[in-house]
């Protein structure tokens, strides 16, 4: 039998992107600082299986494939960097607060545009695919994504009771950071946490950089299909690390921020970050989860809160929760109002089909406590204590 290739060092990686992209231009070195610390950090700290090494080899070869082969798109299509991107609402906040489902909701507006699992998992067209062909026939990567789907669901079955998998379905463009190797999937899937705090730390502006370009050409991609192409609906809590590197290439975005309390989303994250992790390690230790949970929370929290600081608040929406469960729609009114866009009848009526057929009742119960992770409710409230109060305890109240 065909052993998988289970190698993670940086010279072997290289060299299989440039093999089976047949290219070798990654365009500006920026990502290599960035990836060699995560291949420090899987080595030393992560204790995969040799499943979870191929599995991590496979993914990171596709990303430095894909750099290559944007580059080269990009020297055929030199057009594709004057593609002017808009970006009208990026739906931010701790993960498990409703981002998800919010985001999809405002993706119904036929107005917007935005990124579909499979755009962000596979940003670059595969191998020998013509333009031309997009308006005739469906684009390979779309099954592709599918059968990663299946797979990710066949692997751990749990997980469908996490987050919505669904590849064409609007999800969250931190995929695309990926492939500057700055991003949180990595440190949600693996325990890395020598990883995690080092990219924390990093200010983030070669992986937007990178992440507009993705963009630009993704926006080509669509028009090249025939799409029409408005101001993107863009999702991902990770962005709440760098906001300030975000507004300064999106100048026009409002920040949807979603609010729950954090003894919810601290053990729901910490749960997710678990399964994940069950794919590709054999030993999970819940501790090493609920850690990535804290960590993540406290830089976002700080970061967020610094810029909606310089920004004077003017470019965040707030919204709670359960008020996107009890009444969605008057949700999506306040935050259309609060930038004074309209909401024609049939956009309202073609969201309200959706919400009515995508409740989150519709999926398994997703279960988990503080207990499990080892996390305190005493230690979080006081911890989170400034956050809570502005925008938990109003709701509690009934405000």
């Amino acid at each position: 039998t065909h052993l998988p290739d289970t190698r993670l060092d940086e010279a072997s990686l290289l060299a299989e992107a440039r093999e089976r992209a047949g290219l070798s231009d990654f365009g500006d070195g920026s990502f290599r600082a960035p990836l060699a610390k995560l291949l420090e950090a899987i080595e030393g700290e992560a204790r995969l299986t040799a499943v979870g090494r191929a599995v991590q080899r496979t993914r990171i070869v596709g990303l430095l494939s894909a750099r290559l082969q944007m580059q080269a798109w990009l020297a055929r299509h030199p057009e594709i960097e004057d593609e002017q991107v808009d970006v009208r609402f990026v739906v931010v906040g701790f993960p498990r607060t409703g981002t998800t489902l919010l985001q999809r909701i405002l993706a119904q507006d036929s107005r917007s545009s935005w990124l579909a699992w499979w755009e962000c998992r596979h940003p670059v067209p595969l191998p020998g695919w013509q333009v031309e062909e997009s308006r005739r026939q469906r684009d390979p990567r779309v099954a592709k994504a599918e059968a990663e789907v299946a797979a990710m669901i066949a692997g751990n079955p749990a997980l469908a009771a996490v987050h919505p998998l669904d590849a064409l379905a609007p999800d969250e463009d931190v995929m695309l950071l990926e492939h500057a190797f700055q991003s949180s999937p990595p440190a949600g899937s693996m325990n890395v946490p020598s990883y995690l705090r080092w990219h924390l730390a990093q200010d983030g502006r070669t992986a937007y950089a990178d992440h507009a370009r993705f963009l630009r050409f993704l926006q080509w991609q669509k028009r090249m299909r025939g799409e029409p192409v408005g101001p993107f609906v863009l999702k991902a809590p990770h962005h709440m690390v760098h906001l300030d590197r975000l507004l300064e290439r999106y100048p026009g975005a409002t920040i949807v921020y979603t609010h729950r309390d954090p003894l919810d989303t601290l053990p729901s994250l910490a749960s997710m970050a678990l399964q994940l992790r069950r794919l590709t390690c054999d030993t999970v230790h819940p501790a090493e989860c609920a850690d990535y949970a804290l960590t993540t929370a406290r830089c976002r929290l700080a970061r967020t809160e610094g810029v909606r600081r310089a920004t004077g608040g003017r470019r965040f929406v707030d919204v709670w929760f359960s008020d996107m469960a009890n009444d969605a729609l008057a949700v999506v009114e306040r935050i259309y109002g609060a930038i004074g866009l309209d909401l024609p009848a049939g956009v309202r009526a073609g969201m309200a089909r959706y919400i009515a057929e995508n409740g989150r009742e519709r999926r398994p119960p997703h279960g988990y406590t503080l207990e499990q992770f080892g996390l305190d409710a005493d230690a979080i409230c006081s911890e989170f204590a400034s956050y809570r109060e502005t925008h938990v305890v109003p709701h509690q109240r009934g405000g």
